[in-house]
């Protein structure tokens, strides 16, 4: 008879007299130890800052060091969630061994994460020069796309200005009659009870539909307020453009031209103080800050677009114009499986590595509004524009290809939607002299060289998409308001390049 199989000691309830070293419990190369040391290259100072002006006194806080890594490695696994990354703390070894075996509760870190979102978002372009560093970051050949994520918010939270009338003025009927129900009871009870007794309270039915009226109201006034400052903003352009138009036309001494520039720049101005003056009543409705109209008008060109939303010549929204209630910042797009409630993500990324090298978030659903501040965040976070630009056809205008032209960069952006697997037709013979921008793409894109490099795009960029979505699980944002959203976007940008420098470490060991 053959010896039975015997097995390693189990023990479970055994305990250790001399404990190992919780590094011990990893592989050398594990992703923990890499953003260990990546910790001590990154500046920490704008964290640091916030915690010396604090009292001393009360509960120590935790390392930031430490909190700053441990969000990194949640979001390179995949684990976003406040919650699950304190089960982590206590589950997972990894997380064990970040942590010196400390578990932070999750409001610990959800208040760390949200306090020093800023920071967090800053340490983007801080991981982007460590790539650029070990080699990287080449910016030959950048593509450049959007991608739509869900918002903190149901599409069905939403409602239009015409709605918001109209279920106004039903809500008012309908607690009218309650009220007069109401009185009604209270004259009944009265007469029963006596004067004096309970049974004077508001219906649950009339306090209900009287703070639903109180929320559409005020989701109202927010959104009127909204479409008043952006229509006062554009009409102190307009009279700023018009009073200098009339400065330079008087400078010409032709006296009709310098007339009639000086009557459209008193039109312009007078519309100008009339919708500046209806922004400040509507904050005011709202609740909120007046809006500051008199700035100087220069644009940042790193700023991203806001969304516009629909409103007449007097700055009042249209009927179609929406807000939403738990997410007001965000809107209504059109993404691959239908309308959600979400954010506009854009990403540049630099084709010999995919690493990201510059990111945006807005609420406005067209890409091609983002092209030119995605240039100048290429430009501002490497030191250096590229040497060819990819990108679909969201992002073709007949001014954004006048502007890659104007800059001398070379760009390739499809002038049409194509069908998948089709190609366009190859360009033969001399191209006409009388081609517009558009034209002259359309022309280079059917050149075999330009079909050879618009193809790259779909092997660039959209890999890291599906990565961040599906590998790390961002199929929705977590913080609510287009500032926090920012910053959860930069956050998962920033581990994105983490990874990506990560690997090459483990290559070249």
């Amino acid at each position: 008879m053959s010896k039975p199989k015997s097995f390693r000691p189990w023990n479970p309830e055994q305990t250790l007299l001399l404990p190992p070293s919780p590094v011990e419990w990893l592989p050398e190369n594990h992703l923990v130890f890499f953003l260990l040391d990546l910790a001590a290259e990154l500046d920490l100072g704008e964290i640091h800052a916030y915690y010396r002006q604090k009292d001393p006194r009360g509960e120590k806080a935790y390392d930031p060091r430490m909190m700053v890594v441990l969000l990194l490695y949640a979001y390179c696994v995949g684990l976003p969630s406040s919650r699950k990354i304190e089960k982590a703390c206590w589950e997972d070894a990894a997380f064990r061994v970040l942590t010196g075996n400390q578990q932070p509760d999750h409001s610990r870190i959800s208040d760390f994460r949200r306090r020093h979102l800023d920071a967090l978002a800053g340490l983007f372009v801080q991981v982007l020069r460590l790539c650029q560093k070990a080699g990287l970051v080449s910016l030959g050949h950048v593509a450049l796309d959007g991608t739509k994520i869900r918002a903190n918010a149901s599409k069905h939270k939403a409602m239009s200005h015409e709605r918001m009338l109209k279920s106004e003025r039903q809500l008012e009927g309908e607690m009218r009659a309650l009220l007069r129900k109401a009185e009604l009871i209270d004259a009944q009870e009265d007469g029963q009870y006596g004067k004096g007794k309970r049974g004077d309270e508001l219906p649950e039915e009339l306090q209900r539909r009287s703070s639903r009226l109180e929320w559409i109201r005020k989701a109202k006034a927010e959104l009127e307020a909204e479409i008043a400052a952006a229509k006062a903003a554009q009409r102190q352009e307009e009279a700023e453009a018009a009073e200098q138009e009339a400065v330079e036309a008087e400078a010409s001494g032709d006296e009709q031209r310098g007339k009639r520039a000086s009557r459209r720049a008193r039109g312009a101005r007078k519309r100008a103080d009339e919708a500046q003056k209806l922004a400040i009543e509507k904050a005011e409705a709202a609740g909120s800050e007046p809006p500051d109209i008199t700035a100087d008008g220069v644009s940042d060109p790193l700023a991203m677009p806001s969304r516009q939303l629909p409103s007449d010549a007097a700055g009042h929204p249209k009927p179609q114009a929406q807000r939403n209630f738990t997410d007001p910042e965000s809107h209504i797009l059109k993404g691959t499986d239908g309308w959600m409630q979400g954010y506009n993500c854009q990403a540049a990324v630099d084709g010999d590595h995919q690493v990201i090298v510059a990111i945006g978030v807005s609420n406005q659903p067209s890409d091609a509004v983002h092209l030119l501040p995605m240039l100048e965040r290429i430009q501002a976070n490497t030191g250096q524009r590229p040497d060819a630009l990819i990108a679909d056809a969201g992002y073709c205008s007949t001014s954004n290809l006048e502007a890659c032209e104007h800059r001398g960069l070379e760009a390739y952006i499809s002038t049409s939607r194509q069908q998948h697997g089709q190609r366009p037709r190859p360009s033969r013979g001399r191209a006409p002299k009388d081609l517009d921008a558009r034209g002259r793409m359309d022309r280079k894109l059917r050149s075999k060289a330009g079909q050879a490099i618009y193809a790259l795009r779909k092997t660039i960029v959209e890999p890291v998409f599906g990565q961040i979505k599906g590998g790390r699980r961002l199929d929705r944002f977590r913080l609510r308001g287009l500032e926090k959203v920012n910053g959860e976007w930069s956050l998962m940008a920033t581990t994105h390049n983490i990874l990506k420098l990560f690997r090459a470490a483990i290559a070249t060991a």
